[in-house]
């Protein structure tokens, strides 16, 4: 029989009515509590023609109405599609024709997009951030009805074209049950906080779904900034662990080193969606007694793909060695695994690796062979089988038919007393292909010029590897998750 997450949430509950649930401006709910949320939310939705397989698109803020709302989906035999509200019109909209939604949620504060949705033809509903949202009949009898699938994230593709992930409620129950279980830190009882976006796999499923399942209490807040609100809602739930990508760290650690603790409650901070600077690291580590571990997953691994376990296991540099339930191989090219040390893609199977794209077999032939799933990441693993990840293959750059990872000259870069942050990406030359360039966030103060940062490249990479240019910036365009857009790099590049 297939695991349900609802069934299994519903236990959870059941065993313990009245334990802390959900942590939203500054009260806990209790089981209790958010299970009336959800009947109400799954009455509403049926009176409203809710089927088995119908997908409920969902614009919200972090909040309870994104469990609330999962959970009454979930319950009805259907699932969420959880989506950007600052994607941008065009895409926006050509995502909601991809996943075909039964009806569309919207937070509060969007009604220009409301008016968008609508004169395509699509149902809208208002939406609470406390756990309500208002009636509306919705769109019946489509097409790919699926009731195993528990949630749908959309991407844009490679192309620009809308890139759908669903993923089934096995997949979730098997990705936060191997993190629960594998990862120090997922202790039951300890409360995490939730701040990541819920429209990205790493904020929906392990910071929302996991402590649901798994018996976490969870602080929510509606986003990562203004700092004050994450420390004050740090300390005031009392949250252990966070859940960050390493943009963030820099905002916390320079908060703190002013004068604003973190709150002694904190102990584990697990990052994914970049690389995590060893030197960061070590420094919340000295300064603040906080344990951070990388982590490493894709939306189509639901998320989580591999993680240092522990203090003790940590391998600094590494992404730790692939959640139990997974097979790992690293290939060539043309597809034949090598041995431990050799550099190659990240091929993975498992019970948490989704059974393809939404609505796109041609992309689904491409990257799933066998129940296999190419990652297109660059790795190496070692005999113990802990990753490195070395760089996407799509931003691999390559110089005179030498590979060049871009993360390997970012961490000379980043050595440098002064520099901030650092991102190399491949621009066109017409003598060696590409070539790569930085783009820099300096100290005002240190002086910092192209020559020093090309000078101390030279003296620790090959010569292929060291930055042509080097553009100092003051800030990176990052998507809403806090990852750096290469692309948009580029396209200033060739302005």
């Amino acid at each position: 029989m297939t695991t349900r997450l609802e069934a299994e949430i519903g236990k959870r509950f059941a065993e313990d009515p009245s334990g802390r649930v959900l942590w939203w401006k500054e009260r806990w709910w209790s089981a209790r509590d958010v299970e009336e949320r959800v009947e109400e939310c799954a009455r509403t939705l049926e009176a409203g023609g809710f089927q088995k397989g119908s997908r409920l698109a969902a614009f919200l803020p972090n909040s309870p109405l994104v469990p609330v709302l999962s959970m009454a989906a979930w319950r009805l035999g259907g699932a969420l599609v959880p989506l950007n509200p600052k994607g941008g019109s065009e895409w926006i909209l050509r995502t909601l024709r991809h996943v075909d939604p039964f009806a569309v949620v919207l937070g509060e504060g969007m009604e220009s997009l409301a008016e968008e949705i609508r004169n395509e033809g699509l149902p809208v509903s208002a939406g609470s951030s406390d756990g309500f949202f208002s009636p509306v009949a919705g769109r019946r009898d489509l097409a790919d009805q699926d009731p195993d699938i528990a949630v749908i994230f959309a991407t844009s593709g490679t192309t620009g074209n809308p890139k759908a992930v669903p993923l089934t409620h096995g997949n979730l129950c098997d990705n936060t049950g191997a993190v629960h279980r594998t990862i120090e830190g997922f202790e039951k009882g300890r409360v995490l906080m939730n701040v990541l976006p819920n429209f990205h796999s790493l904020g929906y499923t392990v910071c929302g779904i996991l402590p649901l399942l798994w018996g976490l209490p969870e602080a929510i807040l509606p986003g990562f900034l203004p700092l004050k609100n994450l420390l004050d809602g740090l300390r005031k739930s009392g949250s252990g662990i966070l859940i960050a990508v390493p943009t963030m760290l820099p905002f916390l650690l320079g908060v703190a080193s002013k004068g604003e603790p973190l709150p002694p409650e904190l102990k584990y901070i697990l990052t994914g969606g970049g690389k995590l600077d060893p030197g960061l690291e070590k420094r919340f580590r000295d300064q603040f007694g906080v344990i951070i571990y990388e982590g490493y997953g894709l939306t189509e691994c639901s998320p989580v793909v591999s993680c240092n376990p522990g203090d003790a296991l940590r391998r600094t540099g590494t992404v730790g060695p692939a959640l139990p339930g997974y097979s790992a191989e690293v290939r060539d090219g043309e597809g034949r695994a090598l041995p431990p040390g050799e550099e190659g893609v990240l091929w993975l199977k498992g019970p948490s690796v989704a059974r393809g794209y939404f609505r796109d077999p041609a992309l689904t032939a491409e990257r799933f062979r066998d129940g296999w799933l190419n990652t297109d990441d660059m790795v190496r693993m070692d005999g113990d089988g802990y990753i490195t990840i070395l760089d996407r293959v799509s931003d691999m750059i390559i110089v005179n038919g030498f590979n060049v990872y871009p993360q390997e000259v970012e961490a000379v870069i980043r050595e440098i007393p002064g520099v901030r942050e650092a991102v190399v990406i491949g621009i066109s030359n017409p003598v060696s292909g590409e070539v790569p360039a930085a783009f820099v966030i300096r100290d005002e103060a240190s002086g910092l010029d192209a020559g020093k940062i090309i000078a101390h490249c030279k003296g620790k990479l090959a010569h292929f590897k060291v930055p042509r240019k080097v553009h100092f910036v003051s800030e990176l365009p990052l998507s809403a998750v806090g990852k750096v857009l290469k692309k948009k790099l580029r396209e200033q590049m060739i302005r």
